[in-house]
């Protein structure tokens, strides 16, 4: 019994010494474990977005202004002539049977070419130039409708007019020339039309009452 003593005694250390080895190791790998430091996951970078290119707007077409310039015709029952001068998207129009019917029309040319020109006498001109070669359209005169065409005038046809005071008199005349030479006018006398005489169409003179006047192009 005596020796039996050590005995246990060395058996209960060794089992007590093989517990604390083990208890070490596992904290051991514990503390190994938590001191690693956990990576974080990679993630894939995401693709750029592409960029999208958007045109640059297309210029809108730039307007060509109506192209200054003179135009001189007859209606169509050849009745009456009329004779329109465009200059810078304006227009002046004159009307004129040759006896005692006339008028002054003036307004605004568009960029289509149409226009509307009135007068203070009420008359009214709606036209349209086309292709910059003739206008077309109706006059409005006196209860009278009229349908014209004036072709593109080459001087010395076209438009005049002159004004003066002869002997306490007030003369104010307008004339047509047209493209074969011939001559429509009204030549008012303190207000009374008769007929006009012809002007010379290369110097615009023209006699009234053994005086020289001088008819000059008519523009807006």
């Amino acid at each position: 019994m005596k020796r039996s003593g050590p005995l246990f005694t060395l058996l209960a250390g060794l089992v007590v010494g093989l517990f604390m080895l083990s208890l070490n190791a596992t904290t051991g790998e514990k503390t190994t474990s938590s001191s690693v430091e956990q990576s974080p996951s990679t993630k894939a970078s995401p693709s750029p977005t592409p960029t999208k290119t958007t045109p640059p707007p297309s210029p809108s077409p730039s307007k060509v202004p109506v192209p200054n310039a003179d135009y001189a015709g007859r209606t169509d029952d050849d009745s009456s002539a009329i004779a329109v001068s465009l200059r810078d998207g304006r227009a002046i129009a004159y009307f004129c049977d040759g006896r005692d019917k006339e008028s002054w029309l003036k307004g605004d040319v568009e960029d289509d070419g149409t226009m509307k020109l009135t007068a203070k006498d009420g008359s009214k001109l709606n036209g349209t130039l086309k292709e910059g070669k003739r206008i077309s359209g109706t006059v409005d005169i006196g209860g009278g409708h009229y349908t014209f065409t004036a072709d593109k005038a080459i001087k010395p046809s076209g438009l005049y007019r002159a004004t003066a005071t002869v002997r306490d008199a007030k003369f104010d005349g307008g004339w047509i020339v047209l493209k074969d030479g011939s001559q429509v006018g009204i030549l008012k006398k303190d207000g009374k039309p008769s007929p006009a005489p012809e002007i010379d169409p290369e110097t615009g003179v023209v006699t009234v009452d053994g005086q020289q006047l001088t008819a000059r192009p008519v523009t807006p």
